[in-house]
């Protein structure tokens, strides 16, 4: 029998760099990949490298922007949208990246040309910090010495895509080593007015000794996004490009500095530490539609009123007794208001928001790790300490205006400034924000790895965390109602303890169990009271206290690995205590965040990779369940089934049951993962992915009961199942001149990865719907469609790549 050929794979088990394991130590299905991964994948950057390779992963195009997309991972989010559930932390060489205001993570800001490996941790792994539910994605950036030499790439393809990449890394005298890299990225989107700019640049320098490093990283960022989100079925059979309202802007501005210092000391020790500072400015511009006219009729001025405004120099005013016929719409029924001073917040169509927050955070940590022996066993500590700091200045304020036929929005004279800003009960409603955040976190940690042999690894782990969030409002004093001023206090000790066998050189076991927490965030905590709900990412009031929510995780599986195929299949279950999810009220089309009992994720994992002479193939499945585990009642206006549509009216401000079994939305059941890189001849290489999901519930349908009636209900509760094939081929024409190609969505197939329940605005013409349905019980009925996040059809770029 031929030896086996054993390829051990060593991984990071804490955010700071420089604490390697063997995998087979550690407990957990873990899954690495390198820069020539993402390269050879063609893939824009790591959230798109995920989507395509990690099992267990998929992606909802919920901003309908390449540089913004919800990455999941067993069910877990990392978004950059506020309001969306966090669950999955990610750090950049030892800094965590989840942004302090909602914990949201901007993928844009993550400089895909300087990464080395990416490593996915599975679990609510406690040495991760906070927000680590579901996992822990873990980037290591390039440096002189790991990637010497320099690379040019520029391409150009589908979207008027031009795209140019460069890096260059070198040492001095074995010692001081550099790397600079950096993106300019621009195209104009498949979609209606998207267009993307990213430019991203990045420096690293380092000194380098026998027994320890120091490195000084600077990165900066300037990006302008437009991801115009969801599309109402309707429509998006009519034009699968158009958009819903626009714009849709998102304008981010990020500078990041870090020192990271490693020494390996005497007697076993070894020590590794950093100090980093991030500052980002976002600033948002959103075109939509004010709901709250959805249900209104037009507007009819007086004799009276129209001879005021012919008199003030207006035309075109509509005549008395006017309708959808002779009214000049949409214009009239906003602007007359406004002049008039008559209910211009339900009369105007269209809104525009827009938001400012900038944040600034900072910290420190450090490690040390001792490598010695307990009870004459081979043994690994690692004890560590870690204070992060961050502020965040978010404001924001809202404009009324009428929509376009290009679905732009047109501003006019009225605020939603508590006066002309909507009512509540009756009583006036401040859609304005300006609040100050300060979160600050102290966290002591460990974690031990015991050795019985090479056959068999204990670890156990643990980490106290204490997190304090101040929230001061800029506008309404302490005490008033609806102040967002508030001190939050919050801290919890999260075990774990897994365990790895080797059952024979090519077969390990492993069993893990571990917990994770993450506390409120200073737009959850200013937007939590019901009485006074909020339109993110546009407005906050209040802040009732809210418990942190508490995930612990099972992993237990086998894994292998003989002469060049590898292979695991686990379990996992995950179960989450007083999730945090963003409700919809019942009063406005506003919503506000509340603790939801218990959700559950468990299922399957099964994955191989093969590598065989000049070709690697690599395969991916998960059945995933993610469900409800308790009991609670939300608003379902938009869902067929709700309490007031079951009464036999159109379902006006019903509400939904959500049941124990009831699975959770946008978390398809089934993935699977198909990929192969072929090196052809010497010169011609193809890599080649497909990417397969089952259908998922609409947000809105979480009960699972919604179906279309046709009448004040249209569209499905659900997407549908799709697969995805992408091919990517590289020619190198000389030893340092490659021409490579990439096609996405070979096949054009058409697919939705997410989908909302919601009143829609406008006909299957795409008109706005100027007088809705006749009036039932004195109210009128809305439309409620199914708006879905739409794929994009197939893409290509071909491009030059020069490496010297």
């Amino acid at each position: 029998m031929p030896p086996l050929d054993i390829h051990v794979v060593v991984v990071g088990t804490t955010p700071l760099p420089g604490v390697e394991q063997p995998v087979d130590r550690v407990p957990a299905p873990v899954q690495t990949f390198t820069s020539r991964d993402l390269e050879r994948s063609g893939a824009l950057d790591v959230s798109e490298l995920a989507a395509r390779r990690m099992t267990g992963v998929h992606v909802n195009e919920m901003q309908g922007n390449p540089f913004q997309p919800d990455v999941n991972y067993r069910g877990y989010t990392a978004s950059p949208l506020l309001g969306t559930p966090q669950g999955l932390s990610v750090y950049m060489d030892g800094v965590r990246l989840n942004q302090p205001f909602g914990d949201i993570v901007s993928w844009d800001l993550i400089p895909s040309s300087a990464i080395a490996s990416t490593t996915l941790m599975p679990g609510s792994n406690p040495l991760f910090g906070l927000n680590t539910l579901g996992g822990a994605l873990s980037i290591q950036t390039k440096s002189g010495i790991t990637h010497p030499g320099t690379m040019l790439q520029a391409s150009y393809g589908s979207d008027v895509r031009r795209a140019f990449d460069f890096e260059h890394g070198g040492t001095h005298a074995g010692a001081v080593n550099w790397y600079l890299a950096g993106t300019l990225f621009a195209e104009d989107g498949w979609r209606d007015d998207s267009p993307s700019d990213v430019r991203q640049i990045f420096g690293k320098v380092g000194w380098e000794r026998s027994r320890g490093s120091l490195a000084l990283t600077l990165a900066h960022a300037r990006n302008d996004l437009n991801g115009n989100a969801l599309q109402e079925l309707r429509l998006l059979d009519r034009d699968a490009a158009s958009v819903y309202t626009k714009p849709d802007e998102t304008h981010n501005r990020a500078t990041f500095v870090n020192a990271a210092l490693r020494h390996a000391g005497p007697a076993g020790l070894a020590f590794s530490g950093n100090v980093y500072y991030r500052d980002i400015d976002t600033r948002t511009f959103n075109g939509d539609v004010n709901e709250d006219s959805l249900d209104q009729s037009l507007y009819q001025p007086t004799p009276a009123e129209r001879a005021a405004l012919i008199a003030a120099g207006y035309t075109d005013v509509p005549a008395s007794g006017a309708n959808a016929e002779n009214t000049p719409f949409p214009y009239w029924p906003c602007l007359g208001n406004v002049l008039l001073g008559d209910e211009p917040a339900e009369k105007c169509n269209g809104l525009q928001n827009r938001t400012q927050t900038g944040q600034h955070n900072g910290g420190v940590s450090g490690q040390v790790t001792h490598f010695g022996t307990w009870a004459v066993r081979r043994n690994q500590l690692t004890a560590g300490v870690a204070f992060d700091r961050s502020r965040a200045e978010f404001t924001q304020a809202s404009q009324l205006g009428y929509l376009n036929p290009d679905r732009s929005i047109t501003g006019v004279d009225a605020f939603g400034d508590g006066v002309t800003g909507g009512t509540v009960d009756g009583e006036p409603y401040d859609t304005r924000v300006d609040l100050d955040g300060l979160t600050k976190t102290w966290s002591v940690y460990a974690t031990d790895t015991l050795s019985f042999g090479d056959r068999a690894h204990l670890t156990l782990s643990g980490r106290y965390n204490r997190t304090s969030v101040e929230n001061r409002d800029g506008i309404r004093s302490p005490g008033e109602a609806g102040s967002l001023d508030g001190s939050h206090r919050f801290s919890r000790f999260n075990p774990a303890a897994g365990i790895t066998v080797n059952a024979s050189r090519a077969i390990n076991l492993y069993a893990g169990y571990n917990e994770g927490s993450r506390a409120p965030t200073s737009i959850e905590l200013g937007c939590a009271d019901p009485e006074q709900p909020c339109k993110l990412p546009n407005a906050m009031a209040g802040d009732p206290p809210l418990a942190q929510v508490v995930t612990r995780t099972l992993d237990a599986g086998v894994r292998g690995q003989s002469g060049r195929i590898a292979w695991n299949a686990g379990y996992f279950r995950a179960a989450n205590h007083d999730d945090i999810l963003f409700v919809q009220s019942e009063q406005t089309g506003f919503g506000y965040f509340k603790n939801f009992g218990r959700t559950r994720r468990e299922g399957l994992e099964l994955g191989a990779r093969v590598r065989a002479g000049v070709a690697e193939i690599g395969a991916g499945y998960t059945l995933l369940d993610a469900t409800f585990r308790s009991s609670e009642e939300v608003n379902g206006e938009s869902n067929s089934t709700n309490d007031a549509a079951a009464a036999g009216g159109p379902g006006l401000e019903g509400s939904i049951d959500i049941e124990p079994g009831d699975r959770m939305p946008l978390i398809p059941r089934h993935m699977l993962k198909l990929y192969g890189d072929i090196q052809v001849t010497r010169a011609l290489g193809v890599d080649a992915d497909l990417v397969a999901f089952s259908g998922s519930l609409a947000r809105g349908n979480e009960n699972g009961g919604h179906e279309a009636d046709g009448v004040y209900y249209v569209g499905p509760g659900a997407t549908d199942a799709y697969a995805v094939v992408n091919l990517g081929a590289r020619y190198a024409l000389t030893s340092w001149l490659t021409l490579v190609g990439q096609v996405n969505n070979l096949f054009d197939r058409r697919y939705t990865t997410a989908a909302l329940l919601g009143p829609t605005a406008f006909t299957p013409e795409g008109v706005f719907l100027s007088r809705p349905f006749p009036p039932v019980g004195g109210e009128f009925p809305l439309t409620h469609s199914t708006l879905f996040a739409p794929g994009a059809p197939v893409r290509a770029w071909f491009g030059t790549r020069f490496r010297f």
